[in-house]
């Protein structure tokens, strides 16, 4: 990794050497296990938690450190792609989901969820994505149903990450017919009748992450388990978008620096034609190119890393980071793929894990077509004020 990072002092350098060393010992063992399993075992997440690598953030009254400080997170987070295992999605469970309960919650709600969190009993997954509705919230058609007492919850998510695994899911569900932006956030908890897992789907790459359909059936939700106002998920949803578009970033980019760090070592190496790969022009100039692109893109997420921790990060710079940052992973792992020659189509090669897990960031989180709609809105281009 790029060696002249100013924003981590000292105290963050010793829980970075501590955080490498548990995912080295801890994680990327089982990796292959896991990719064969089609899911991570649930003790990873207990074990991250024993060592208070889950939700840094949280409170003391909840089990966690108290420390509101993003750059321990974005620290775990990249020590796990870089030397744990991508599918393991720990930032999903801290940095995604559980800060939902800890802006929107109740502290009934808190002291319920956040301490099996924090500890990784308990794993969570959010559910917002439909057979029909992907980036454009607004066509949610899970419905959930006012009864007075309770909410009845009906129908159906897909492509939810750590659906499998997941013991909590926060889902998003229509909560008026008249409102298309009246969305309630829903926590559904395992063994609630009616709610029921689809297969684990098969994807192009991240095969050790589990990711499934979800299906509600007349899911009985109390009213405790709804997060805050059930007419304004929409607006919660938006809130948290940024740092979770952040998480995609950070990951990004130091994938994108693994696969250089993997084929520089590999072109000095390898020889063709009497000499290393990385004395032949093309390809020199190549890496040269790629090592400047790495270092800008790192640097911006890092000052948006800054940004976050005032909470200065806006909409529009958190879909910057996100979009260059997975463009950026996508032209370097397959312009290093390339230099791997046939070697790097090969699954064994970690080059090639890296290109087949990489092509997803260009979508989830808010599809990269999305980013460029937010940022040019951003810039005041927005169709309806214009015409």
């Amino acid at each position: 990794m790029i060696s002249q990072r100013t924003i981590f002092e000292p105290e963050h350098e010793q829980f970075r050497d501590s955080v490498r060393r548990f995912m080295q010992n801890e994680i990327a063992p089982f990796a292959d296990k896991w990719r064969e399993q089609g899911y991570v075992d649930p003790e990873a997440y207990q074990k991250t938690g024993e060592l208070g690598y889950l939700l840094t953030w949280a409170d003391e009254a909840y089990g966690g450190s108290g420390i509101k400080d993003l750059r321990y997170e974005q620290i775990v987070h990249e020590e796990n792609i870089y030397h744990g295992d991508p599918s393991f999605y720990q930032n999903l469970h801290a940095m995604v989901v559980a800060p939902y309960f800890d802006k929107f919650g109740s502290e009934a709600q808190k002291q319920k969820y956040l301490p099996k969190a924090v500890s990784g009993e308990n794993i969570f997954a959010i559910a917002m994505t439909e057979p029909n509705a992907g980036s454009d919230l607004a066509a949610i058609r899970t419905k959930a149903e006012d009864k007075g007492d309770h909410w009845v919850l009906n129908g159906a998510k897909t492509y939810i990450s750590n659906g499998i695994l997941a013991d909590v899911v926060i889902v998003a569900a229509r909560t008026s017919s008249d409102d298309p932006r009246s969305i309630g956030l829903l926590i559904v908890e395992k063994g609630m009748e009616g709610f029921n897992r689809g297969k684990k789907l098969k994807k192009m790459g991240l095969h050790g992450q589990d990711t499934a359909e979800l299906f509600f059936d007349n899911v009985r939700i109390p009213k405790d388990n709804v997060l805050s106002d059930p007419s304004k998920g929409f607006y919660y949803m938006t809130q948290c978008l940024a740092i979770e578009r952040l998480q995609v970033a950070i990951g990004s980019i130091t994938a994108a620096q693994l696969a250089f760090d993997i084929t520089l070592d590999y072109i000095k190496e390898r020889r063709a034609f009497g000499k290393p790969l990385g004395a032949l022009q093309h390809i020199r100039f190549t890496m040269a190119d790629l090592r400047a692109q790495i270092d800008a893109v790192q640097c911006f997420i890092d000052q948006c890393v800054m940004l976050g921790n005032k909470g200065e990060l806006t909409a529009q710079l958190a879909s910057e980071a996100k979009l260059l940052a997975t463009q950026t992973e996508g032209e370097v792992v397959d312009k290093c793929l390339q230099f791997h020659g046939g070697a790097g189509y090969m699954d064994e090669y970690r080059i090639s894990r890296l290109y087949t897990d990489a092509r997803v960031s260009r979508i989830f989180a808010g599809a990269n077509e999305i980013m460029l709609e937010i940022i040019g809105r951003g810039l005041g281009l927005d169709e309806r004020k214009l015409t």
